[in-house]
């Protein structure tokens, strides 16, 4: 503020915020946007070959779709992704509430809490390769220490080949999905937690409720932007899950049981026949996919009693503007 005399002269800063935000905008512009938009227009075009340089539209321009919604094998791709994402992401948000619960319980002192979070992050920050290569030798076979804690506990008659068996393979794939991101997700609800007003805990113990209580009915409610928050992000990561399930088991694994929609995307595109314009058709469907299930979760995990009151009132607004006009004029 600028005081000259009686006159106050006001000094406005946004100029600033538009003058650092350019660097960003230029960035999402050439690395982001012009790349999403680039992929939607060639899933409806014949590009494709390693050493194209032009295409053209297609007549029948859904072609590309259409043939992406027939491939077995993308289907199969889809089916696994979900699975995955779900056995993979109820585990890990289970024991990241419960981790949350212990950690932010206010009748324990927790020590050491700093070297908590640095324990729980850990497992995200190692690059997905180095995680790849580490549970190829845990699970390796036919000799791994999986193998030898199974076969010491009787569990197997032999060596368990979990590159070959389906449904291990899955589990395998699952479980270090979960081991990456629980901390993660850990690491977000407590921080949640922490941003609640103390007060109404404290409102709550002198009541006489119990921790159990506590969490259920006050935490988790005064939680639903963050859970809606963690959902969202775990569903766009799940459903874009590439890096493990490539590295971990080449082509798929047994059957394209381990076979991601992102895996598949990436074999259409830079691999055989380079087919740029396929692996474009499948991208747009799976953002159309996402795109549909983030508005439902959104659906699930809105605020009754808020959405509620804005009808009432939307019904109360309709009531009244059709009174006025039923009114007589006088």
């Amino acid at each position: 503020m600028r005081q000259s005399g009686n006159r106050v002269k006001s000094v406005s800063y946004a100029k600033y915020g538009y003058l650092f935000s350019i660097p960003f905008i230029v960035t999402f512009l050439i690395f982001s946007l012009y790349p999403t938009v680039f992929t939607a227009i060639i899933g409806f075009t014949d590009f494709k070959g390693v050493t194209a340089t032009a295409f053209h539209f297609l007549k029948d321009p859904f072609a590309n779709f259409v043939s992406i919604f027939n491939n077995v094998t993308f289907q199969n791709s889809l089916t696994n992704t979900l699975i995955i994402w779900v056995i993979n992401f109820i585990p890990q948000l289970s024991l990241a509430l419960l981790l949350t619960a212990w950690y932010t319980n206010r009748s324990r002192k927790i020590r050491a809490q700093g070297a908590f979070k640095v324990l729980f992050y850990m497992p995200n920050i190692i690059t997905a390769a180095t995680v790849a290569i580490l549970y190829a030798a845990i699970f390796g076979y036919p000799v791994g220490p999986v193998n030898d804690i199974l076969q010491s506990l009787h569990l197997t008659d032999g060596p368990f080949d979990f590159t070959t068996s389906p449904w291990g393979a899955k589990l395998v794939v699952a479980f270090i999905q979960f081991w990456m991101w629980y901390g993660y997700t850990t690491i977000i609800l407590i921080s949640g937690v922490l941003g609640i007003n103390p007060a109404l805990f404290e409102s709550a113990e002198i009541d006489g409720a119990t921790p159990s209580q506590i969490f259920f009915r006050i935490t988790l409610p005064c939680m639903r932007t963050i859970l809606l928050f963690t959902l969202i992000t775990s569903l766009i990561g799940g459903l874009n899950m590439f890096d493990i399930p490539k590295l971990y088991i080449w082509n798929g694994g047994p059957a394209n049981q381990t076979m991601t929609a992102s895996v598949f995307i990436y074999a259409q595109a830079f691999s055989g026949t380079y087919m740029y314009n396929r692996a474009a058709a499948a991208s747009m469907i799976m953002f159309v996919i996402i795109a549909i299930l983030s508005v439902f979760v959104f659906y699930l995990m809105r605020d009754k009693y808020e959405a509620n009151a804005k009808r009432r009132i939307r019904r109360e607004k309709r009531r009244q503007r059709k009174e006025e006009m039923e009114a007589p004029v006088q």
